[in-house]
C-alpha cells in the first residue's frame, strides 16, 4: 500500500509517497516550472501515476542503497529524466552491490547523467539547490538544501532533502560498508549550522525540522549550539 501526503509550509511544492518494503519516503518536488523525484525506491508505474501530466526533469539519488534507487533505471527509461548522484556514489549507482543484510534485490544498474560534488548548485526549473555531501551512512551520501528566494513560495521555509543522513530524532546507520561514525559526526556539525525553521525531508519516517533536531539528534552528537 502506498500512502501519499503533501508537505505543508515549504518554500517549494513537495509531495511524499511512502512506499516499498522499507517504507521509503519518495518525494516529488517542484516549483511549477519543473519537477524532480528523490530516491525512487520501487514501483516506477506508481510514481509515474503520481506525477500525472508533469514532465519529470530529474531523478535525484541521495545515495546508492537499493531501497533508494530501485526504480531509478525504469524511470529514466520511461521519462528521459536526468539522473543526479554524487560523484562518490555514481560508480555504485551504475554498478549496484549488496549492502548489509537488506532483503531487497539488487536494483537495475542506472547511468548517472550528472555527477555532483560538495558545494555544487543544481538548477532545476527556477530552483537552485545547494549540494551538501554528508557522509556517515554511506561514503558519498548527500543532502540538498534550498532557501526560499529560489522557491515558488517566498514565505515558506527552507528545505533540506536529507536522505538517510538525518531523521526525526536520529541519524542513519553507520555500520554499513562505507559508513563511519566520524563522518556522521562531521555531517551533524555541518547540518546544525542550518536555520531552525528548515523543513527536513528524510528518507524514512516522519518529517522534522533543524530546530527540533537541535534539541535531540544534534544534542546527542554534541552539536546542540
Amino acid at each position: 500500500m502506498i500512502r501519499k501526503y503533501t508537505v505543508q509550509g515549504a518554500c517549494v511544492d513537495v509531495e511524499c509517497l511512502v512506499m516499498g518494503l522499507l517504507e521509503n519516503n519518495v518525494y516529488l518536488i517542484g516549483d511549477g516550472t519543473a519537477t524532480f523525484v528523490v530516491d525512487p525506491t520501487c514501483n516506477a508505474p506508481a510514481i509515474l501515476e503520481a506525477l500525472g501530466e508533469r514532465k519529470l526533469a530529474a531523478i535525484v539519488l541521495t545515495h546508492h542503497h537499493s531501497d533508494h534507487m530501485g526504480a531509478a533505471a525504469a524511470l529514466r527509461e520511461a521519462t528521459g529524466a536526468t539522473v543526479i548522484a554524487s560523484s562518490v556514489e555514481a560508480p555504485l549507482v551504475e554498478n549496484p552491490k549488496k549492502v548489509g543484510t537488506s532483503p531487497l534485490p539488487l536494483p537495475d544498474a542506472c547511468p548517472v547523467d550528472y555527477p555532483v560534488d560538495d558545494g555544487d548548485v543544481v538548477q532545476i526549473g527556477n530552483m537552485a539547490w545547494k549540494v551538501l555531501l554528508t557522509p556517515g551512512h554511506s561514503k558519498g551520501g548527500m543532502c540538498w538544501y534550498m532557501v526560499p528566494q529560489f522557491g515558488n513560495h517566498a514565505d515558506g521555509a527552507p528545505v533540506l532533502v536529507s536522505g538517510d543522513t538525518l531523521f526525526a530524532g536520529t541519524t542513519g546507520r553507520t555500520d554499513f560498508e562505507g559508513g563511519s561514525v566520524e563522518d556522521m559526526q562531521a555531517s551533524m556539525i555541518r547540518l546544525a549550522l542550518l536555520p531552525d525553521e528548515t523543513i527536513v525531508l528524510p528518507g524514512h519516517n516522519g518529517l522534522t525540522t533543524i530546530g527540533a533536531e537541535r534539541r535531540r539528534t544534534f544534542a546527542l552528537w554534541g552539536n546542540e549550539e
